[in-house]
């Protein structure tokens, strides 16, 4: 399978590109600087003057696109929450020209997307049937987003919509700065530590991911989360008993509210997200619990 990614180079980008590697797939990877090529990846350039992609892509199977400017960078000012919206918008515009002035057009369009679409809430359960839009900057952007990359369905193209919950990397995501305070000995509830915390394994991504690229009866929106939450407070004594350090200061939300600004929203709310579509689809979890993934990652 010949598959084009977006943000091939990104954290999560990575680990998909190597899993489609290993698997014997060919890569194409869009990026604004030109880079040499590798043994099955290609590194075409895009969204830079005079750039036109499809002219060396000519025909692909697979577009994943995860283009856009990181959440987890910085302050959400006026102007990054607007380059996180923008970046996302034009890229998603771009991949749907490109897939358009193709001749041999994909079969499948993975596009990411964020649970952060969901209302934040302590007692609902949101599945992929759930219609309540967050009435926020990261709900409106992620709305908006699945919105435009949905409109290559009705071009004919299988499309498959990937909401990620709080993915835990080892050196990148949520997981670092998570555990920082961890490894510190000043580790503890944040906020009310009641908020519900949906998260997933960056492995489990990559191979999720995969999973919707190889199984052409799934398409629509997939919830890409862990198959059991955790309340804040719990994912911290999780974190704690895995470190072997204390789960004992609290992080107050005003202090909190006061360091990351509307960011903090990231780690004072939360959903709980149910990932029953994708299982039922025959999807396996290699990380289904945080202790196993958290051990995984943090020794």
């Amino acid at each position: 399978m010949k598959v084009v990614i977006a943000g091939g180079t990104g954290f999560i980008g990575q680990k998909i590109t190597s899993l489609l590697k290993e698997k014997g797939h060919d890569i194409v990877i869009l990026t604004r600087s030109k880079r040499p090529n590798e043994k099955n990846i290609e590194y075409v350039q895009w969204l830079t003057d005079g750039s036109k992609p499809e002219e060396e892509i000519l025909s692909a199977d697979a577009f994943i696109n995860l283009a856009g400017v990181s959440i987890n960078d910085g302050r959400w000012t006026p102007d990054h929450q607007q380059q996180i919206y923008d970046s996302r918008m034009v890229a998603t515009d771009e991949l749907i020209r490109i897939i358009s002035a193709l001749q041999s057009k994909p079969t499948i369009f993975l596009n990411a997307s964020a649970i952060g679409i969901y209302p934040a809430s302590e007692t609902t359960i949101y599945s992929e049937a759930s219609r309540d839009v967050a009435d926020d900057f990261l709900g409106k952007t992620v709305h908006d987003w699945e919105q435009k990359a949905a409109t290559l369905q009705a071009q004919g193209i299988r499309t498959a919509i990937m909401r990620f919950g709080v993915v835990l990397g080892k050196d990148e995501g949520a997981l670092p700065l998570m555990s920082m305070p961890y490894k510190l000995f000043v580790g503890g509830k944040v906020g009310s530590g009641r908020q519900w915390v949906s998260w997933v394994h960056v492995q489990d991504v990559a191979n999720a991911a995969v999973f919707l690229l190889e199984h052409a009866s799934a398409q629509g929106v997939f919830n890409i989360t862990a198959p059991f939450p955790l309340r804040m407070n719990d994912f911290g004594k999780t974190i704690g008993n895995v470190l072997h350090r204390p789960h004992w200061l609290p992080a107050p939300a005003f202090l909190m509210k006061s360091a990351l600004g509307q960011k903090s929203a990231l780690v004072l709310e939360g959903q709980y997200v149910s990932s029953e579509k994708i299982v039922t689809a025959g999807f396996d979890f290699d990380f289904p619990v945080l202790a196993d993934a958290l051990n995984d990652l943090l020794k």
